[in-house]
């Protein structure tokens, strides 16, 4: 599974992935580079530690069937000896649902209220971010433009809908306002052009742009045209405060980028560029796959919400609030996923009438992991690793750190984790645990790691 995830980025998180599934391909552990001697003694090299098979095969590998040396996980009793009475936790709250599913075979193995609709909070993400690359494809790119009406000589910013364009002298990869604005400047000077009246456009998007919590540091207003998330403190993920307009904000800082270029540019204001508009340049995001990734592994509430509509978008549905709730069910439902029950009203998980079933969850995990669907491998390589990145980075140390990847949700009231992870003999495993009505978010997110590191551990073994 991860060696069919490249590129790999800079970070060195996926780069570590690609070392270790290639160290899982040979029969043992690391080679220390002294000889192939010294079996049983002490003078030669150390002997390997052992490996289990892999799971999934890499592209261009033999796939189906259960690898040689890794064992079908129990289901059934043994599952609900371990998990049971860790699920009656009081922490849980009211209610609760869980579903674990192998995913070499498919076969659900444990569950728990796992058809019924809860809350989901966060782990809409997963949902989103499936729904988005099948309507889209994993190399789509947003991307930002500039344009001139020729009759009028306006330049018109046109917002597309790609909430990592960013404004920082250091874009490290993201599409860049600065670029934009000296890639327009030379245009216009070709044109012998030094003086323009600025517009911006953020008509690709419809409806509300506020989302139904209101005014929140969760996210920014939901709008086509942004620079770095419109966040007022230069942070880069998490809760952050908001400037009040991001679109019209945007369209002065490119303003003063044109400036820096030899470019005079009115006031920004709201407008919409014509069909008979020249583009001047254009910026591009990175590709979609990318953004799932960051999306999922910082829990980005804006990127979401922008990739919910791109969705809608690409589904025929209109690019607000109700195109999402219709467009993200019927494509998963295209994929054969159960999506019964399932409501989306936005892409972020932060509406609490979102609901969704830990069945749907595994399923769209299982889906994800399925070697005829290469497209939606960054579902899987996005979701953060335990005790290393993301929302689970202090989450999930002790016994589980580095074997359970999975997106965390929490809402007040509301505490979900679902997820992929490899087991000690080596099983990879779907899981989703739901919790409503919870009225500790510590001692719930407690219980939830303590479910997750169980299953690691292989106690139903």
């Amino acid at each position: 599974m991860v060696t069919a995830a490249g590129p790999w980025d800079s970070t060195g998180q996926r780069t570590a992935e690609r070392d270790r599934a290639a160290a899982l391909e040979r029969t043992g552990g690391v080679d220390h580079g002294r000889g192939s001697g010294g079996s049983g003694t002490t003078s030669g090299p150390p002997r390997p530690a052992p490996s289990a098979g892999s799971v999934l095969a890499g592209l261009g590998g033999a796939s189906g069937g259960v690898p040689g040396g890794v064992k079908a996980p129990p289901g059934g009793e043994a599952l609900d000896d371990v998990l049971g009475p860790l699920l009656d936790d009081p922490a849980f709250g009211t209610r609760r649902a869980a579903a674990v599913v192998d995913l070499t075979t498919g076969k659900r193995l444990y569950g728990l209220g796992a058809d019924a609709p809860l809350t989901p909070a966060s782990t809409t993400k997963i949902a989103t971010a499936v729904a988005a690359l099948a309507a889209l494809g994993p190399d789509h790119r947003l991307t930002t433009r500039t344009a001139l009406e020729a009759d009028t000589g306006e330049v018109v910013l046109v917002g597309g809908g790609d909430p990592t364009l960013t404004a920082r002298e250091d874009a490290r990869g993201l599409a860049s306002l600065r670029t934009l604005a000296g890639k327009t400047a030379a245009a216009l000077k070709k044109r012998d052009v030094r003086k323009v009246t600025l517009s911006y456009d953020t008509t690709l998007y419809a409806g509300e742009e506020t989302h139904p919590i209101g005014v929140n540091e969760n996210l920014a207003r939901v709008t086509a045209l942004m620079a770095d998330e419109a966040r007022t403190d230069g942070s880069t993920r998490g809760p952050a405060p908001r400037v009040p307009d991001p679109a019209a904000d945007a369209a002065r800082t490119f303003a003063g980028f044109l400036k820096q270029h030899g470019i005079t540019a009115s006031s920004p204001g709201p407008s919409k560029a014509t069909d008979r508009a020249d583009t001047l340049a254009t910026v591009s995001s990175p590709p979609l796959a990318a953004l799932v990734e960051r999306m999922l592994t910082n829990s980005d509430n804006d990127l979401a919400e922008a990739l919910a509509r791109h969705t809608a978008l690409a589904t025929g549905e209109s690019a607000d609030f109700e195109g999402v709730s219709a467009a993200v069910p019927a494509r998963l439902k295209q994929l054969g996923l159960p999506v019964r029950g399932a409501r989306f009203h936005d892409g972020s998980g932060l509406d609490r009438t979102d609901r969704i079933t830990a069945d749907l969850l595994t399923a769209l995990l299982a889906e994800a992991a399925d070697p005829a669907r290469p497209e939606l491998r960054p579902v899987l390589t996005g979701l953060p690793v335990a005790g290393f990145t993301g929302t689970l980075t202090s989450r999930s140390t002790e016994g589980a750190a580095g074997l359970v990847r999975a997106k965390t949700g929490t809402l007040t009231g509301v505490n979900t984790l679902a997820g992929t992870m490899v087991t000690a003999e080596g099983r990879l495993l779907a899981f989703a645990f739901l919790a409503s009505g919870t009225t500790d978010a510590w001692a719930a997110q407690t219980a939830l790691d303590r479910l997750a590191t169980t299953l690691v551990a292989g106690s139903a073994a």
